[in-house]
């Protein structure tokens, strides 16, 4: 249920990085650990259009934002919610999409704009999806690869931009890439994280931190490797099924004080 009170300004917190470096786990855990921490409640928003971020926190989405969208289309050709403004039609639709959950919500975004969508929808699907994360005082954002999601579909702010990498070298200049992009797309921010994941040992290989000081982030933060959040997603299992004190628990902890959390 989107809360009532939306007088507090929400805290959004947005991951991106290339795919395959474990953005939707950690997702999964930061939802999971903001709650954990007293900060609730919480909007999980999935924009990657491949959504498994709901199986990550143990809830099911039947429909999309992408899907909302083709709906209201569809059914206003045929006549359907006449005597309502498209807009609040429209509206309507996207709230239909929430899949509410103890403590959090989720919210999947579904297919990614294309040809032949219309710039009225999509112009109403921003500011509607940005007046239902206004209502939540954390937002948690997992995007697809890349930044174009950030900048032309949900919002073109974050209080926290993380960029997500496995601890290799080809890796790193991914992020190194992605932060320049961030800079070029004037994405207003707050901090910006680099979080290294996937860490065999208690440090950044050399290497990889030798190739991230060109970056000019906030933080560094590394997140070990961890065999029961493996065993997890190789049965499909919620994050929420990992033991709380898990070292990986600890660092995701230890990101969240690095975003004053």
């Amino acid at each position: 249920m989107i809360p009532e009170d939306r007088s507090l300004m929400s805290h959004i917190i947005a991951i991106t990085g290339k795919g395959g470096v474990g953005k939707t786990s950690l997702a999964s855990l930061l939802v999971r650990r903001l709650i954990a921490r007293g900060r609730k409640p919480v909007l999980a928003v999935d924009a990657d259009p491949n959504s498994c971020l709901d199986a990550a926190l143990g809830v099911k989405a039947d429909r999309s934002i992408g899907g909302a969208r083709e709906e209201a289309g569809e059914e206003a050709k045929k006549g359907l919610g006449a005597g309502i403004a498209k807009q609040d039609f429209l509206r309507m639709k996207i709230a239909e999409c929430l899949v509410e959950s103890t403590d959090f919500d989720y919210l999947a975004m579904g297919r990614p704009e294309g040809p032949g969508c219309y710039c009225y929808a999509n112009n109403v699907l921003r500011q509607a999806i940005g007046e239902i994360s206004s209502a939540y005082p954390y937002v948690v954002i997992d995007n697809e690869a890349g930044l174009e999601n950030l900048s032309r579909r949900l919002t073109a702010k974050a209080d926290a931009l993380l960029l997500v990498t496995d601890p290799t070298r080809v890796g790193a200049e991914t992020v190194a890439r992605l932060a320049e992009l961030s800079r070029e797309m004037e994405i207003e921010r707050g901090k910006l994280i680099i979080v290294v994941n996937r860490v065999r040992g208690k440090d950044v290989p050399p290497a990889v931190a030798e190739q991230l000081t060109s970056v000019n982030a906030d933080s560094v933060v590394a997140l070990p490797w961890d065999e029961e959040l493996a065993g997890l997603s190789e049965v499909g299992s919620p994050i929420s099924a990992l033991d709380a004190a898990s070292p990986l628990v600890a660092a995701v902890d230890s990101l969240l004080r690095a975003m004053g959390l």
